[in-house]
């Protein structure tokens, strides 16, 4: 198997960088290189000039428009939003353009949930209305167009309409590897070459500023250009260069040599070195010969000589989802490195632009730190910088971090469940710690004032709770914030433990920062080490109660838990030092803050761990990168993962479990395909059976991480003993787990009371 030295390295830090406290602060918030010279200063592509060097990435449109494709107020409302605060350069989502042959994109009734530029004249005027106001603000605008999507497309073509998703080879479909893709003949690809061209034209019609080619993560445009996927041995497109170079050929053919072109590719698969030989067994045993570095180097200096004008770089595809769409776990500044490789290339090759200018790579990965990004364009590893989910989280991030305001940036948390798993379970893209995001159209930058000042008692510091109390006090409301601990925070007081957790640290760091501003502006009342009893309730004479009491750990009342070293994982997360004359652990649950608490105790106290889940599934309904990130890197740090496993009884020296032992039990470490949204079947599946087994696991300690029940009791007391009020429930303690429900609960009430 081809393995390369410097891949291999990265994906080994990528899995071990928070030991360095060095690398850790560089993920932090900070603002000692400001003023941000280098971000704020202009950058030429081709012959056009942006006024600074932030790029938004092409994060989602996905379900925000209209039925036939066509960019709606909902879509333009939240693409304007970025624009306003300052960005330079605004790339679109994916935008297919080949719905006539890649039979993945279109659903029933001859509908998308992706937006359209190529249907017809009916989605010319959204993309007209996009254009021009973003430019009111500004901020240029890049159509990101696809190829398609290929064997990372939804399957479900195949009992729809009985059409089989294309691919370059015959390609199994990453839902479900069962599936065949087909092979696209030569046809089909030539017309690929001239929908893409198309597209770019009418781009160009439309008022938009540039195209942007969408050649990365395993999408069709990746897989004709890369051998991993590509292998063809006769026809025009046996060579993986010639699809992409014809293509940019094309598009400069009818767009003339001023029109900029983006390309976005990733410098290598990776799935070598993330997978090794373990590839030899799955649904990605052919793409063992992806492209080398070298090789897509050569093929980037051939597409600049076809006329490309700047590209975005980094690793990996679907196959090892975490690289293209790194999670929390990731490192910040994950690929500058390849940037700086990239960049470096150009200059010793002496290759330059059809405009005779260097060729701009943009820096992609975790660079949501204003210092972590000036840093990267000052020691040139690259020329530009793209946000995504940071300019989801706080689209005001350019024209924050240029007033030196940092502090007041909402950080991005990497949890990734509002911006993809949002639209992988059938939603639209949204933002954890950002309520308005994607509902801009609806919710103003500010809300209205209360028509009827009141007082309000918010009950619980956590997320939900601060928004709550935040936002009512910024209304005009007199509002009195409860927490019977001494820190506000919640739950992610704990949750900020573990070294990987540095972008949860930054939010708990803004919410705290966020809540005393309301205090001095707002007149917020914080009172910090205060149960809110309902004598202190009376005596407040509040309008209205809302409670954010948060969650109870699950406990599990077994045999032998009375006599066994046994402890919740919140409270070894708050004291590690519970478990440090035990060296064996057993994790019993295995869902995110199970896997979590696990990674932590092997890494960073390097303990012997072993995870039990009575699901066939680890962390299911986590987002996939997240989930895929995690997996990988407890296979590596020898953790041992036990699915199908149900817990029996506690002993002073282990635990008694019963075990499923089929051969149809799922691989516990399987991140190569995802897990289906329960409402999709996969009737290629193979059935579940049981062959149970008792058996006993030695551990010197057990972390309970069962989950968490939403604490209502309190709601319930207060609706009874205040039978007159409005007492809400929100957040955790009416729908535990997520930051995303807990500020969304919070946002919404308090814009309506």
């Amino acid at each position: 198997m081809k393995q390369e030295a410097k891949i291999l390295e990265m994906s080994k830090w990528f899995g071990e960088w928070f030991l360095d406290e060095n690398t850790r602060q560089a993920g932090k918030m900070t603002a000692e290189l400001h003023p941000y010279e280098q971000l704020f200063s202009p950058v030429q592509i081709n012959r056009l000039t942006l006024k600074n060097r932030l790029v938004m990435a092409p994060m989602g449109n996905i379900s925000m428009c209209e039925e036939t494709g066509r960019p709606n107020e909902k879509m333009i409302a939240y693409f304007v939003e970025r624009a306003k605060g300052g960005v330079g350069l605004i790339t679109t989502g994916l935008i297919p353009v080949t719905h006539h042959i890649d039979n993945s994109l279109t659903e029933l009734g001859e509908l998308s949930y992706f937006p359209r530029i190529d249907r017809s004249r009916t989605v010319f005027a959204g993309w007209r209305d996009l254009a021009q106001r973003c430019h009111s603000h500004g901020a240029r605008v890049f159509l990101q167009a696809s190829a398609g999507l290929g064997r990372v497309g939804n399957p479900q073509c195949l009992v729809n309409s009985m059409k089989f998703p294309g691919s370059a080879s015959f390609n199994p479909n990453w839902y479900m590897p069962q599936v065949p893709c087909l092979r696209l003949s030569d046809h089909h690809i030539r017309g690929i070459v001239k929908a893409i061209g198309q597209a770019a034209a009418d781009a160009k019609s439309a008022g938009l500023d540039g195209i942007y080619l969408h050649g990365h993560e395993g999408y069709l445009m990746e897989q004709l250009t890369n051998p991993a996927f590509n292998r063809r041995k006769l026809g025009r497109y046996a060579d993986p260069q010639r699809f992409g170079v014809e293509m940019i050929e094309y598009i400069r053919e009818r767009c003339g040599e001023r029109f900029p072109i983006m390309y976005r590719i990733d410098l290598s698969l990776a799935l070598n070195e993330t997978y090794g030989e373990r590839m030899a067994g799955t649904s990605m045993k052919k793409f063992q010969n992806g492209r080398t570095v070298a090789e897509s180097l050569d093929y980037m200096k051939n597409l600049v000589k076809a006329g490309v004008d700047m590209f975005d770089v980094d690793l990996g595809c679907y196959d090892n989802w975490w690289l293209p769409h790194p999670p929390e776990g990731m490192p910040p500044g994950c690929f500058l490195e390849i940037a700086q490789i990239s960049k470096e290339y150009f200059a010793n090759e002496k290759i330059l632009s059809n405009a005779g200018v260097p060729v701009p790579v943009v820096g992609v990965g975790k660079l949501g730190n204003p210092d972590l990004a000036e840093r990267a364009l000052r020691e040139q590893k690259c020329d530009l910088v793209m946000l995504g989910r940071p300019l989801l989280a706080d689209p005001d991030w350019p024209n924050k971090a240029r007033a030196g305001r940092v502090g007041e940036i909402i950080p991005c948390i990497g949890c990734q469940e509002g911006c993809i798993n949002e639209f992988v379970e059938g939603g639209h893209p949204q933002c954890a710690v950002n309520p308005r995001t994607a509902f801009e159209e609806i919710y103003p930058e500010t809300p209205a004032p209360a028509e009827k000042p009141k007082k309000i008692a918010v009950i619980g510091g956590g997320p939900a709770g601060v928004t709550a109390a935040v936002t009512a006090a910024r209304r005009g409301h007199s509002v009195t914030l409860y927490e019977k601990n001494s820190q506000l925070g919640g739950r992610i007081i704990q949750g900020c433990v573990p070294g990987i957790k540095v972008e949860i640290a930054n939010y708990l760091e803004y919410l705290r920062t966020w809540a005393a501003s309301a205090q001095a502006s707002y007149g917020l009342q914080l009172q910090l080490n205060t149960e809110a009893t309902t004598a202190l309730l009376q005596a407040g004479g509040f309008d209205e109660i809302i409670v954010a009491a948060g969650t109870l750990d699950t406990s599990l009342p077994l045999p032998g838990l009375e006599s066994a070293n046994a402890h919740q994982a919140v409270a070894v997360l708050q004291d590690p030092r519970l478990l440090a004359n035990a060296q064996k652990i057993v994790v019993i649950g295995g869902g995110v803050v199970g896997c979590e608490v696990a990674y932590f105790l092997a890494k960073e106290h390097q303990k012997q761990v072993t995870v039990i889940e009575m699901d066939q599934y680890f962390m299911n309904h986590a987002c996939t990168a997240n989930r895929g990130y995690l997996l990988k890197y407890l296979y590596d740090a020898n953790v041992k993962l036990c699915n199908c496993t149900r817990l029996l009884s506690f002993a002073k020296d282990g635990v008694n479990v019963r075990r499923n032992t089929s051969k149809t039990v799922p691989d516990p470490y399987l991140s190569w395909t995802p897990i289906l949204p329960e409402n999709v079947l996969n009737p290629l599946a193979p059935k579940l059976k049981e062959e149970p087994k008792d058996e006993f696991l030695a551990a010197d300690a057990v972390v309970l991480a069962a989950g968490g029940r939403p604490n209502e009791a309190l709601f319930h007391r207060l609706q009874k003993e205040f039978p007159t009020l409005p007492v809400h429930n929100i957040g955790d303690s009416f729908q535990g787990g997520k930051v995303l429900e807990a500020t969304r609960n919070g946002y919404a009430l308090a814009i309506r009371i």
